[in-house]
């Protein structure tokens, strides 16, 4: 039977209501937040405030996209317990610019790497992160595959990290989530995936809007893949990310996503940011609305198509 990973625990697909597919719930201090200060949220009361909020606005879930360097899934699970939101924690790994020199990450095989994946989807989340050199398994279990690739391509060391996602997604189902800089390469990252025998109804390559170009988006989606928009609030003059989604909702109706990628302090209100994370429920939702898309197509976006995105594969265990 199919189901959703999240960090309280298994649920059926349809419990999971209006999901934002790529956040950034907590990320405590660590290499990447000495790099760049504005990405700390570390703050468990100030997380259960803002998606307090956000359930009030509607939400239901978050797909949390932080995996080694900076998660910490118990205080994602306290959030939960607080809010009543589901949330889902990613095992996998970021750029490699986000950890220190020598980082292991760069150093194991495509099969130990797979190894320590899979061990976090069965077993549980390493309370310390997998900082090391004390592994202390949590009872919460990673529900999703983190991995990335840079500008313009995907080299050796990505190749060999999105290798080991494919050999981790074949023998659990869990579903895996791309980052693609500025949106670009996405069509190697589906490719690649393909090749390595990823079902790719499972697989979301988040920030696609980054690069608008309609034909770019249609050819990405023919392959079956699920995309993730998250630049709605960011755009300066116009907005792109609210033209692909008029546009391709129709097209693709099962493959587009919505979400934020919040990961700036900046952006909370709770930390005294703006927009605040309840903003696609409340300003890009209506704008959408008034730019003719149906209610029916806002449900199949925030609703059906992460349940059936997130949702482990028939591969499951």
């Amino acid at each position: 039977m199919s189901f959703v990973r999240t960090v309280l625990s298994d649920i059926a697909p349809d419990q999971l209501g209006v999901c934002y597919a790529h956040e950034h719930i907590i990320i405590d201090p660590s290499y990447m937040t000495e790099k760049f200060p504005d990405f700390r949220l570390d703050s468990t009361e100030l997380a259960a405030t803002e998606l307090a909020q956000y359930k009030a606005n509607g939400g239901g879930a978050m797909i949390d996209s932080m995996p080694t360097g900076g998660r910490n899934a118990a205080k994602l699970a306290e959030v939960s317990r607080q809010t009543g939101v589901h949330i889902v924690c990613p095992t996998g790994l970021h750029l490699k610019k986000y950890y220190p020199e020598g980082h292991w990450g760069g150093q194991l095989s495509v099969e130990e790497l797979a190894e320590i994946f899979i061990r976090e989807i069965k077993e549980g989340i390493d309370a310390n992160d997998l900082s090391g050199p004390v592994l202390k398994r949590l009872s919460q279990r990673a529900g999703l595959i983190k991995i990335a690739s840079g500008l313009d391509g995907i080299d050796e060391h990505e190749r060999r990290i999105f290798a080991a996602a494919a050999l981790a997604h074949r023998q659990t189902g869990c579903p895996i989530l791309t980052h693609t800089e500025q949106g670009t390469a996405a069509l190697e990252q589906t490719q690649l995936l393909s090749e390595f025998g990823v079902d790719l109804r499972h697989v979301t390559l988040s920030h696609t809007d980054r690069k608008p170009d309609m034909e770019y988006h249609r050819e990405i989606l023919r392959s079956g893949v699920r995309v993730e928009y998250d630049s709605a609030f960011r755009w300066k003059e116009g907005n792109p990310t609210l033209d692909l989604v008029l546009a391709l909702s129709l097209e693709f109706p099962s493959q587009i996503l919505l979400g934020m990628d919040a990961a700036r302090n900046s952006y909370w209100k709770s930390y005294g940011g703006k927009p605040g994370l309840s903003y696609l429920l409340t300003d890009f939702r209506e704008q959408l609305l008034r730019a003719g898309l149906s209610e029916e197509s806002w449900r199949q976006i925030m609703i059906i198509n992460p349940a059936d995105t997130f949702s482990f594969a028939d591969n499951s265990s």
